[in-house]
Order: structure tokens, then C-alpha cells, then sequence
């Protein structure tokens, strides 16, 4: 006589009505968001949109200028072959790109798990701080008013035309994007791992010999 090769109590190994498998434990990432995440994601705002004050310094003092000159009648460009106002905003984005980065890395640093509301604060933050910083340079750099400009200084004396950014929308941009693509690359390469879920138990066939007859 044979034995069953399934014990009484224990449905078959590919039973239709089997309950299905226990869910995974979900990991930091999957923990609903907390009171002190989003204050952590608004102190990065914050901090950040203050930053652009010192990007705006620094614009204000790296980014080349544009001379103009008088005549009399009209104002001019004394270079009209000089890529100075192209070099402006090549200045601004190149410091805006290295602030999103320093952001980032100083984020990651202080909290490496990470979260989405310190993605958002480092984006936004970016955002005003590129906000701030243009204001900033534009505000204390020279003039608007080219015309009374030229008339102050006279004809045939080179000044500074207004500090300006000629692709604003995109020189805006180049902050935030710097700093989530660096936060993103850091959290993948050096952020903590979620435990791996524990392998569901198969049922085991139990088998038993041939039986005596």
C-alpha cells in the first residue's frame, strides 16, 4: 500500500484556492511622510533660497561686462563682436550648476536616507535662490537707464551695460537640476539599502516510501 504523497492537512503544492503570499515589508522608502520630513524639506528651502544671495555676489563679480559708448545720438556696443553678454549667463549657470551640486552633497551628507520632501526643498530652493541671485545681480549692477547712463559719462566714454541674463528661463532651471540629479546619484550609489524581503515559505511535498503490503 502507498502512502499519499501530500499530507492530509496541507493543501497541494499548486492549489487554485491557496491564500496568496504575505506582502513584503516595505522599506524607508515606502513609510508614509512625517511632520519632520517636510520641516526638514522646508529648512532646505530656506537655506537654499538664501544661498542665492551669494550666488548673486558672485555673478555680480565674475560675469563679464558689456561695454557700451555714446556718440551723442545713440548708444552702441564698442565691441559688437564681443561675446561678453553670452559669457554672463554662461557665469551665472556654471555658478548656479556648482551651488545645485554643493546643495545636494551637503544634504545627502546630513541625511542620507533621503525623502521627497528634501527633493522638493532642494528644487524650490533652487529655484528662489536662482530668483534671489539674479535679482541681486541686476539690482546692484549698473544701470538700467542706458540712456542717462551715456549722458552722465558723456560721449565717446566706454560703460557698463545693465547686467542681464539673455536666457533667463534656462539659467533658472540649471540650479534644481543640478541638485536633484546629484542628490539622486549620491542616494543610488551611497544611500542605505532596504532590507530584502523574506522568501515566502513553499510547502514541502512530503513523500514517503512504499509502504508494506
Amino acid at each position: 500500500m502507498t502512502a499519499p504523497l501530500t499530507p492530509p492537512h496541507q493543501p497541494p503544492p499548486h492549489d487554485p484556492d491557496r491564500p496568496p503570499p504575505p506582502p513584503p515589508t516595505l522599506g524607508p522608502d515606502g513609510d508614509p511622510i512625517t511632520a519632520a520630513e517636510v520641516l526638514q524639506g522646508l529648512l532646505v528651502t530656506l537655506v537654499s533660497a538664501i544661498a542665492g544671495a551669494v550666488l548673486g555676489v558672485l555673478w555680480l563679480n565674475l560675469a563679464p561686462r558689456v561695454l557700451l559708448i555714446s556718440d551723442g545720438k545713440g548708444v552702441y556696443l564698442r565691441n559688437s563682436e564681443g561675446e561678453a553678454a553670452i559669457g554672463a549667463d554662461g557665469t551665472f549657470v556654471l555658478l548656479a550648476l556648482a551651488f545645485g551640486a554643493v546643495a545636494a552633497l551637503v544634504v545627502f551628507l546630513a541625511r542620507r536616507k533621503g525623502g521627497v520632501p528634501l527633493v522638493l526643498g532642494l528644487a524650490l530652493g533652487g529655484v528662489l535662490g536662482s530668483l534671489l541671485a539674479w535679482g541681486l545681480g541686476t539690482y546692484f549692477g549698473p544701470t538700467s537707464d542706458v540712456v542717462a547712463h551715456a549722458k552722465a559719462v558723456g560721449p565717446d566714454v566706454a560703460f557698463e551695460a545693465p547686467l542681464e541674463l539673455n536666457l533667463a528661463a534656462a539659467a533658472m532651471l540649471a540650479w534644481p537640476l543640478a541638485a536633484m540629479i546629484v542628490h539622486l546619484a549620491l542616494t543610488a550609489l551611497f544611500g542605505p539599502r532596504d532590507p530584502e524581503p523574506e522568501p515566502w515559505d513553499q510547502p514541502k511535498a512530503y513523500t514517503q516510501g512504499p509502504g508494506r503490503s
